[in-house]
């Protein structure tokens, strides 16, 4: 399988002497095309550092994350931008929906920004995937927790990305629309052969990932190679 992600030593420090955090002290990892991977830690841990850095959102003190072979911090900040707008999708605990666009409009917007073309039906079936097809013309405010997160997962995978990060996508849900969003999550991912990184604190939500990383502070300790 070809590797569609890649950490090499990367660290981020924050402070100096005394006051110095190592928030990530030497990560190395490769994630393979296709597989769903949880990263797992307790607060603190740096596991949301790593994913800021996977996505581009935060550079490294220092190392490297390559994304399909590109080493994104040898972009510059607008090539970064744009780079992460077409090769990253993120679902978010807050879920980040514009609130004055409906549904559909949500989904596509990425799409819309970067000029590209909509690929009707492919933005169609992960509609359908989703179960998102009544919902289309509803804004965020009239949808529940559960629909507003779905609209968020639509929305990462439409442009197609080499990779979707998930930030604790299910952190502001019930038990109950928690399993039905991580489901569709997973089935995205068996469905369209989509690579997802998903960190979260739940060892009971990290087990439906086909593959856990365990990190502590700020060092992955189990489960770093592909």
């Amino acid at each position: 399988m070809m590797i569609v992600l890649e950490t090499q030593d990367l660290r981020k420090y924050y402070g100096e002497g005394d006051t110095l955090v190592r928030a990530l002290d030497g990560v190395d990892l490769t994630v393979e095309e296709g597989q769903f991977v949880s990263i797992v830690g307790t607060s603190g841990s740096g596991k949301s550092t790593l994913l800021h850095m996977l996505g581009g959102l935060d550079r490294a003190t220092s190392g490297k994350v390559l994304v399909g072979g590109r080493d994104i911090f040898a972009l510059g900040a607008d090539d970064l931008t744009i780079f992460r707008r077409r090769q990253i999708g993120f679902v978010f605990q807050a879920y980040n929906l514009v609130p004055v666009l409906n549904v559909y409009e949500n989904i596509v917007l990425p799409i819309e920004l970067d000029g590209e073309h909509i690929d009707r039906p492919f933005v169609d079936s992960v509609i359908e995937t989703l179960g998102l097809e009544s919902k289309l013309n509803n804004l965020p405010n009239q949808l529940s927790g559960g629909q507003q997160q779905r609209v968020a997962i639509a929305r990462a995978l439409a442009t197609k990305p080499a990779i979707i990060l998930a930030d604790e996508p299910t952190g502001n849900l019930d038990s109950k629309t928690s399993q039905e969003v991580l489901s569709l999550m997973q089935l995205s991912s068996k469905k369209y052969g989509q690579t997802i990184v998903m960190i979260t604190h739940n060892e009971e939500i990290a087990q439906l990932a086909n593959r856990i990383i365990h990190i502590e502070d700020g060092r992955i300790v189990r489960g770093g190679n592909a």
